[in-house]
């Protein structure tokens, strides 16, 4: 009940009610179909008591008239009665059938009227039922329909009324799959439209927040790299090889900062889409391999020359940066990757991760702060994995320290 919809809960709730009503509804033409049958019956059982217990007694005009009245009935004239038999014969039909020893009463149906026939001993009577329709059923039964009629207008209303719900559920979805110009519109001022009011503000307080960051990393990016390009060739002319070597790592690692940043925006931008290519894994090692220059030769492989269909460049930003953080942070400063079934592993001698890898897949962490590195890597590796449609994983296993790149059953 928790995770029904609300449009489905509508649906639920109303479907119930409707029911219902239809139900109570034909409850009650039951009864009072029942209701109507025992009240005839006891009318004209009434009328066969009256009529053949005093048939014979010669009553005055006066009183006979009474009595038609109390029952209401009216007494049918010979022509009347005549052409009435003929067509009760052909196409009345009999409700009431009743009598005694004394006689018999039957009523007829016939042309919306009910008459009412009493034979006792050759002498019989004609009358004709002059009681006023009671029209209490035909109320009910439009006042039914109109609740009815009422409560599926009323839900009709609901859905329409909730109706832009799904348009703003849309439009949000746009916004969150990276559509920056989506706008959040809604003539009405609502609950509703208050609600898209503050996520179309919200839209363009992000859109603004989105813009001055950019802004800034633009800026801040241009303006490091004059003083830390023109700081790398002014250190060529030191002729202090120990004081040189610290500063040229250190402009190094600058730059290296400004790269990840640069690729860090640029993958976690909402509409970055990677390029899938064909490529084979033994291509992306080796040159994730070339990229770490020197320490090339202290990376082992026992790989199945597996393909896959992915974005070349990522993998092997991915490929490089695990291989990185083996040779920085393993005890023999050695790595070894290698495939398991489908998944790639990166294999390294260390102790085991202090903290979750969810920790470490958050940007500016490491497990020491001293540490060289800007705790980028595995953010970086992470963000990249997922855009990729893959998952990283890590365990600690005989002493190694294991990460493995897992990929999702869509890329089975």
């Amino acid at each position: 009940m928790k995770n029904l919809s609300v449009t489905a809960f509508i649906h639920t709730l109303f479907s119930v009610a409707i029911i219902i009503l239809i139900a109570t509804f034909l409850l009650f033409l039951s009864w009072n179909k029942d209701r109507q049958k025992i009240e005839e019956f006891k009318r004209y059982k009434l009328i066969s008591i009256t009529f053949l217990s005093n048939i014979d007694r010669h009553f005055t005009k006066e009183k006979l008239e009474n009595i038609y009245e109390d029952l209401k009935v009216l007494p049918l004239n010979p022509l009347d009665k005549k052409k009435i038999k003929k067509e009760i014969a052909i196409h009345g039909k009999t409700i009431f059938s009743g009598g005694s020893s004394l006689g018999k009463v039957r009523v007829f149906f016939l042309d919306d009227n009910h008459y009412i026939y009493v034979q006792r001993m050759g002498y019989n009577l004609m009358l004709k039922d002059n009681k006023a329709k009671n029209y209490n059923f035909q109320y009910a039964i439009a006042i039914g329909l109109f609740l009815i009629a009422l409560l599926l207008l009323i839900y009709l209303a609901v859905l329409k009324k909730l109706y832009p719900l799904k348009q703003l559920h849309k439009q949000i979805q746009g916004f969150a799959k990276g559509d920056m110009q989506t706008r959040i519109t809604y003539k009405y001022d609502d609950e509703i439209g208050k609600i898209a009011q503050s996520f179309d503000d919200a839209i363009l307080s992000i859109n603004e927040l989105s813009n001055s960051k950019n802004l800034f990393m633009r800026n801040m990016m241009h303006e490091l790299k004059t003083p830390i390009t023109k700081g790398r060739i002014a250190v060529e002319m030191l002729e202090d090889e120990s004081t040189k070597k610290v500063l040229v790592r250190a402009f190094e690692r600058m730059n290296e900062l400004i790269s990840e940043l640069v690729e860090l925006e640029r993958i976690t931008t909402k509409s970055f889409e990677p390029q899938f290519e064909y490529v084979m894994l033994s291509d992306l090692v080796k040159e994730s391999q070339e990229l770490l220059l020197n320490q090339g030769s202290n990376i082992q492989t026992n790989l199945e020359d597996i393909h896959l269909i992915t974005d070349k460049k990522l993998m092997i930003l991915v490929i490089k940066n695990l291989l990185d953080n083996g040779l920085k942070y393993g005890k023999n400063k050695s790595v070894l990757i290698q495939t398991n079934h489908k998944n790639i592993e990166i294999i390294s001698d260390g102790h085991k991760l202090e903290q979750p890898l969810s920790y470490f897949t958050e940007p500016f962490t490491q497990q020491e702060k001293r540490s060289s590195g800007f705790g980028l890597g595995l953010y970086i590796v992470s963000s990249i994995l997922k855009k990729l449609g893959y998952r990283l994983s890590y365990q600690h296993k005989e002493g190694k320290n294991i990460f493995s790149l897992i990929p999702l059953e869509k890329n089975l």
